[in-house]
């Protein structure tokens, strides 16, 4: 029997806090006998705990570390195909790869995630406008049931498992490999403009008019400020920068500049990120950015500007904070928005990491988040009162269209998600045929419903 321990675990907003007992192989093919044994009552994979609540988590069962699962299989040079083991962090892929000229298609905001992970929650990033989510990249994957099958998985072969799986949660089975499409670069740096807009509605309506002429946009957002400035935006947009692009110092225009690492090593107080402190620190940022075309940014910056502190998940205290990430429909999305940051900035609880994007088209990912319209993100700090106005968010959400992001999620009642995802028994039925028994689970599965 594979050895084990009992942890108390959360993801990266550290709450909730759950007691997990947690396996680490070191091989795949330690899988099969960990779920055999039955010594739990379910099962979930684990990455690198990047989910934001509780989807790798499982109170009072077993979850199955992949963070030792992470070796390169095999690379293809001429089409830039990747395979390898789901427990290969981004990181470790743009390690090897960027400085010989291929770059990850679609990243989140963390390269600290395991390929495995970003499949289950169908990760997107700057660019879902143009080409969608890490799903449309992905050409297949070897997926171990709880029967101890091994199948292959793609668009042509077992597509309803792909689309069950990809989005699905790690709760059809263990992903053990996959092949992957990377895209090829000629350096490591982006070109990026950088556009204010004093209210959300002109951020929408710029980004509405000319995202098209860039492969990344985002627009970081005020969500404490009221009324004509509600939602001041600053539009960050750029695309990849050509060898020319690039001015003379910077010599091999493949080496990545990962700029200074620092480490947050304590917890901060209770209550210092409050409505005084970050709406200072929002008042700040909009003010110091300028519109400014044309600046070249290495990828590390332009992607990954919270890596280089690590563990800054602790600036939000012991209690911890809720990422609450939605998407409204193009046609209710300013009515939605509106009333959503008019309710944040109301109540004080502003989030300085306030993030707005559009959505193009969606993919068949039976429980994948984005479909076409603009999705906003917020980090809230765990106060009093917070359960509440989050179920009155989700009420907005619900009545304007919209849906939350699973891989965001902490506290969503049942009867919300099974609204917002209309697919659902779609993906209870393909479940219930790979996994009777229920063996694979998570408490964020059966706090949605999803598994009983």
């Amino acid at each position: 029997m594979e050895p084990s321990t009992v942890q108390r675990l959360s993801g990266w907003g550290r709450f909730p806090v759950q007691t997990c007992r947690v396996f680490r192989p070191e091989k795949r093919s330690s899988l099969p006998g960990i779920l055999a044994s039955e010594a739990e009552p379910s099962y979930i994979a684990r990455g690198l705990g990047r989910s934001y609540g509780d989807a790798a988590l499982n109170a009072a069962g077993a979850v199955i570390s992949f963070e030792r699962l992470n070796r390169l299989i095999a690379f293809d040079s001429t089409t830039g195909v990747l395979e390898c083991e789901a427990g290969v962090t981004l990181a470790e892929i743009l390690d090897v790869f960027l400085p010989r000229g291929h770059m990850l298609p679609v990243t989140p905001g963390t390269k600290f995630v395991t390929l495995g992970g970003a499949i289950a929650n169908d990760v997107h990033g700057k660019n879902h406008h143009r080409v969608g989510t890490i799903g449309n990249f992905l050409l297949d994957f070897r997926l171990l049931t709880t029967a101890g099958d091994e199948i292959t998985c793609s668009r042509e072969r077992q597509p309803d498992v792909f689309w069950a799986t990809v989005g699905g949660a790690g709760l059809t089975g263990l992903l053990l490999s996959a092949r992957i499409q990377l895209q090829q670069v000629e350096t490591a740096y982006v070109r990026v403009d950088t556009q204010k807009a004093p209210h959300f509605e002109e951020a929408i309506a710029v980004m509405t008019e000319s995202d098209h002429l860039y492969d990344y946009s985002v627009a970081w957002i005020d969500c404490l400020a009221r009324g004509k400035a509600l939602g001041r935006s600053v539009l960050i947009r750029g695309n990849p920068a050509q060898k020319g692009d690039l001015p003379a110092r910077v010599g091999d225009p493949l080496r990545r500049h990962r700029g200074t690492e620092r480490s947050l090593a304590f917890d901060f107080p209770s209550g210092v990120l409050n409505r005084f402190s970050v709406g200072a620190f929002n008042a700040a940022f909009y003010r110091t950015h300028r519109n400014r075309p044309g600046r070249i940014v290495p990828i590390e910056s332009f992607f990954y500007p919270l890596d280089s502190i690590h563990g800054w998940n602790r600036m939000y205290g012991r209690r911890g904070f809720v990422q609450y990430q939605l998407v409204f429909p193009l046609e209710t999305s300013r009515n939605g928005l509106t009333e959503v940051l008019e309710r944040v900035s109301g109540s004080g609880r502003g989030s300085f990491l306030g993030v707005l994007k559009r959505f193009g088209d969606a993919n068949d990912g039976l429980l994948s988040f984005p479909f076409p319209g603009y999705t906003l993100a917020l980090d809230l700090p765990v106060t009093d009162g917070l359960l509440p106005f989050l179920k009155n968010l989700d009420a907005v959400v619900l009545r304007h269209g919209g849906r939350l992001y699973l891989a965001k999620d902490a506290v969503t009642a049942p009867d919300s998600f099974a609204a917002m995802y209309p697919r659902l028994e779609e993906f209870r039925a393909i479940k219930a045929r790979l996994d009777p028994k229920n063996r694979l689970s998570s408490s964020l599965a059966r706090r949605l419903g999803i598994t009983p």
